[in-house]
């Protein structure tokens, strides 16, 4: 708390609960300005209704003699505009709206801290990164050109995405890592062609942290799609180049074959070497006890090898029903695909008390979120309201089976 010196007006009272006599031995505001001076050095002020607390903060330096100049960044602007349809945009109508948890209102503390809950979320839909690529134009203006190790230094070593940027602003490339910095280290030492390019043209490292690897992996497919990184050719179009498709042979019995990947026909999943989807057949066929010959995995005129060690019921040799056979290759496809399915996958966020949560409704990916209380995830409604809307495609789907398929996650929740 600061002493305004002078008395506090009685609405302003009833508003925050900070009475005079609070105040009495508080600091004055020369007594912590060169304390904010310090703490605010090479920072932007990020708000709700940003122009009027900057305007108070100025004032206050101008009585002193000193022109504070800070870039600033409006939480109820950036919410307009990335948020919209919301009945309010007050900081309390809206977090509550969001299932941001936020106490003391109209207090420092409490504020701020729903500020920050609400300016991550902010970052997290700002798909396009207009916010990101203004703060780095901000950096450019100032004339900084931090070296290569002091890059990799101010990196996190945790789960996410980070943003590569050139000396315009623009993104060069997008990327996710389980080690942000040791990856950015990689890039940084690597001898590769596309490496020494970002050597070359990299002017900063911007980056957000997922905790969830999964919600990395999303992110990172869809912003590449949208933003278009020079150095992400590869990643512009689809990654996944084989599929794996049904298909019934002369003796009814359901197939199951990994080829290329056809628009035209519909797959169970994809992956993005012929390999992966080889390896994933040879286990699926084990656990469901299917036959590999049919899902040509094993040439033979005669039983497959799985049938001699009893893996296999016979289909190979027409010991087994197509109709027996045909429901386990229909049960795997089921649990394989999550079509017209309603679930939630909750995983770890981007703190110990926070969790992560993608949402699937009637089978579509509608988005991801963080959370840190059991309502915001057990009412859907309040659900829909903090999600970040992401894009429903043919990678998405991917991505989450592929992910689902090699990886523990914390719980689903169906509904």
């Amino acid at each position: 708390m600061v002493n305004p010196e002078k008395p506090i007006q009685p609405f302003v009272v009833k508003l925050t609960g900070i009475n005079n006599a609070m105040l009495r031995s508080a600091p004055k505001f020369y007594e912590v300005a060169k304390r904010i001076i310090e703490i605010t050095e090479d920072c932007i002020v990020v708000a709700h209704n940003a122009s009027f607390d900057y305007r108070i903060l100025r004032t206050e330096f101008n009585r002193l003699g000193y022109d504070y100049i800070k870039p600033t960044l409006c939480t109820v602007e950036l919410s307009q505009k990335l948020i919209p349809g919301q009945a309010s945009y007050s900081l309390g109508k809206l977090v509550r709206s969001l299932g941001i948890p936020v106490t003391d209102r109209h207090r420092a503390s409490g504020d701020a801290m729903a500020t920050v809950k609400l300016f991550k979320m902010l970052l997290a839909k700002d798909v396009e990164k207009e916010i990101l690529i203004s703060l780095i134009k901000a950096e450019i203006k100032k004339g900084l050109s931090p070296k290569l190790l002091d890059i990799v230094e101010s990196m996190p070593s945790k789960t996410g995405i980070y943003y590569i940027h050139n000396e315009k602003g623009d993104l060069i490339y997008i990327g996710k890592s389980r080690n942000i910095k040791k990856r950015i280290n990689q890039h940084f030492t690597g001898t590769s062609g596309k490496s020494k390019k970002i050597q070359r043209d990299v002017f900063a490292v911007t980056y957000e942290v997922t905790g969830s690897e999964l919600i990395a992996l999303l992110k990172e497919s869809e912003e590449i799609k949208i933003n278009k990184p020079v150095y992400n050719t590869a990643q512009r179009k689809s990654i996944f180049q084989w599929a794996l498709y049904q298909e019934k042979d002369e003796n009814g019995y359901m197939t199951l074959k990994v080829l290329k990947a056809d628009g035209r026909k519909k797959e169970i999943t994809s992956f993005s070497s012929i390999q992966e989807g080889k390896n994933m057949l040879f286990k699926v066929t084990s656990e469901y006890h299917l036959c590999q010959k049919l899902n040509g995995l094993y040439e033979t005129q005669n039983g497959c090898f799985q049938h001699k060690i009893k893996e296999c019921n016979g289909a190979c040799l027409g010991k087994e029903l197509p109709e027996t056979y045909n429901e386990r290759v229909a049960e795997f496809i089921q649990n394989a695909s999550f079509e017209n399915n309603n679930m939630v996958i909750i995983d770890r966020g981007r703190s110990v008390d926070e969790r992560s949560a993608v949402l699937i409704e009637n089978g579509i990916y509608k988005g991801y979120c963080f959370f840190d209380l059991n309502y915001q995830v057990n009412n859907i409604e309040i659900l829909k309201n903090i999600i970040i809307p992401m894009q429903n495609n043919r990678d998405t789907k991917t991505i989450i089976q592929g992910y689902l398929r090699k990886n523990k996650v914390m719980k689903i929740i169906t509904f």
